[in-house]
């Protein structure tokens, strides 16, 4: 039984229990004031009743008000549901913020834009199913507006191998050398910049960094000198000052790009706080990360952790892009991210264990079929005979092996 499974039963037991005990309550109170209190339709949760409940002073009510204690037992009903999106929602800080006409207006073209092609953002918003919940959750426990948590949307629509013609990579599309001064391990077998969970921490504190820096924490000049360089953005708030403007983000003249930063991520943050006004469908997203994090302190390769933790190559390697020859090495990386669903267990042992037990246990009975296997290369593997796992297998067609097929490595 998985962590979440664990935690949603718990859930729903200790809610249970609760309602009963209010149910309990309320039936006592109840019985001490006949007749006893029914929910009206439409009620809505206030002892402030509508207008249509409302008698006149010569009318006598023929259903007494509900007690306090009683509205309290339906307004304890009345659970908002919460997911990833939810959550983002409630930590946007800067929606609300009034803008100039001019400054509007850039916002409102970008908010056009993608509500042309609503399907973009719906591809893109899927393509963030994985880590959302996750960076939406390390940007709330910073205290950061919760629109940053959307600069991938803007730098990379959310694709952690995503690769610039001008050579930034990653789902915050690091420069190389910015990468390096940041810290970013890149050589041979690994690319921080690839890695969701080291280059967010990265991308997060360097945006605080320049904002205590250089902008007296104004985040907004900071989001511009991440797309155009610090000195940039310092040169163009002298001109804005030197004019008599306040030298905010808006006041600046910037290159294009930079211009553009800031109003597409408040567009996408408009859509996202009413994606019903803009008709666009957002992928449930759960408030939990969908992964879970293992510090290795040995080499493992997916092939191996695929066979131990019984999750495919295929998903381990989308989870873990910056891992550039599919193994992980802990001179470079010691962070392996795996489904949230793998028994602890499991992990424990993965964390904990060393190369021969890793062997035996990718050795095992089975074997999951990746895209590429083929039967010889299987075989040569497991030191068996190819024909024997034909014959254990009941393949009628050897070179038609399917990923995720499980084949059975023994007569067993």
């Amino acid at each position: 039984m998985t962590y979440r499974t664990i935690r949603q039963r718990f859930m729903l037991s200790a809610g249970s229990t609760v309602i009963m005990g209010l149910m309990l309550a309320a039936a006592a109170s109840s019985q001490a004031s006949a007749p006893a209190y029914e929910r009206p339709t439409g009620f809505t949760g206030t002892s402030t009743p509508s207008s249509s409940a409302v008698s006149n002073s010569s009318m006598v009510s023929t259903k007494p008000s509900p007690s306090a204690f009683q509205t309290h037992f339906w307004e304890a009903l009345e659970l908002k549901p919460q997911d990833a999106w939810t959550t983002l929602r409630e930590s946007f800080q800067w929606q609300n913020t009034s803008l100039s006409v001019e400054a509007q207006a850039r916002v409102d073209e970008w908010i056009e834009h993608y509500r042309s092609s609503p399907e973009n953002i719906v591809t893109i918003t899927e393509r963030a199913t994985p880590w959302l919940a996750w960076i939406t959750q390390q940007v709330s426990e910073r205290g950061l507006p919760g629109e940053v948590a959307l600069i991938p949307f803007v730098e990379s629509s959310f694709d952690p191998g995503a690769k610039s013609h001008r050579g930034a990579a990653g789902l915050w599309q690091f420069m190389p050398a910015t990468g390096d001064a940041l810290g970013l391990v890149r050589n041979g077998n690994y690319d921080g910049r690839l890695d969701v969970v080291t280059s967010t921490d990265a991308a997060l504190d360097y945006l605080e960094m320049q904002a205590d820096e250089w902008y007296e924490g104004d985040l907004m000049l900071s989001l511009a000198a991440y797309n155009a360089g610090a000195g940039t953005v310092n040169r163009a708030q002298r001109q804005a000052q030197s004019q008599g403007l306040n030298g905010e983000y808006w006041d600046l003249s910037l290159p294009q790009e930079t211009m553009q930063y800031v109003p597409k991520l408040k567009a996408i943050a408009t859509i996202i706080s009413d994606p019903e006004r803009y008709e666009v469908i957002l992928p449930e997203i759960h408030t939990e990360p969908a992964f879970a994090k293992v510090q290795l302190a040995h080499p493992v390769s997916l092939s191996e952790a695929s066979q131990m933790l019984d999750v495919s190559q295929a998903a381990l390697a989308e989870l873990n892009p910056g891992l550039l020859n599919g193994s992980i090495d802990p001179s470079s990386a010691q962070t392996l991210l795996v489904p949230e669903e793998v028994d602890a267990q499991v992990l424990a042992q993965l964390s904990q264990g060393n190369r021969q037990t890793l062997a035996q246990a990718a050795s095992g009975d089975t074997h999951r079929v990746e895209s590429g296997d083929s039967l010889s290369a299987i075989a040569a593997r497991y030191n068996v005979d190819q024909q024997d796992l034909i014959r254990w297998n009941a393949i009628d067609r050897p070179g038609a092996l399917q990923p995720g097929q499980l084949l059975t490595l023994s007569g067993r």
